[in-house]
């Protein structure tokens, strides 16, 4: 588990906009169990979450009409319980960090692993992201 002096900036970014955090099991089914859209960010200390996944995530909710209804977040190798929870529902990709994830209706519709984060920018991930917005959100 990373210390808390390391991971707490990086969980302010995406707070500090309105995203709340999922820390158990529990809130993450209950947050899964509302109608609408969630957008969920397994945030990492890895360089490619600081260098474009939050900041291509930022960029989307900023520059889109069609939003999710709940913005969240959890922190891998922090959050330890809600993001083990979290890969099961997003099960068959396989663990991921960063990695964001868009549920409708506690269906997973769109995801985002590392491996399409690396070696993109904010604005490509963006782009990906208000195309699903566009597609699964009101």
């Amino acid at each position: 588990m990373y210390p808390e002096e390391i991971v707490q900036p990086m969980k302010e970014e995406l707070t500090e906009f309105g995203f709340r955090e999922l820390l158990t099991k529990t809130e993450v089914e209950d947050q899964l169990k509302k109608e609408g859209t969630t957008l969920v960010m397994i945030n990492s200390v890895c360089g490619c979450s600081a260098g474009t996944a939050r900041p291509g995530l930022l960029m989307a909710v900023s520059n889109t009409t069609k939003k999710p209804d709940y913005l969240t977040t959890s922190f891998a190798g922090f959050d330890v319980e809600a993001v083990q929870t979290l890969r099961q529902l997003m099960m068959p990709y396989p663990p991921s960090s960063p990695s964001i994830a868009l549920f409708k209706n506690g269906e997973l519709v769109h995801f985002i692993e590392r491996h399409h984060i690396e070696g993109r920018s904010a604005q490509m991930i963006a782009s990906n992201l208000i195309n699903a917005f566009e597609e699964h959100c009101n």
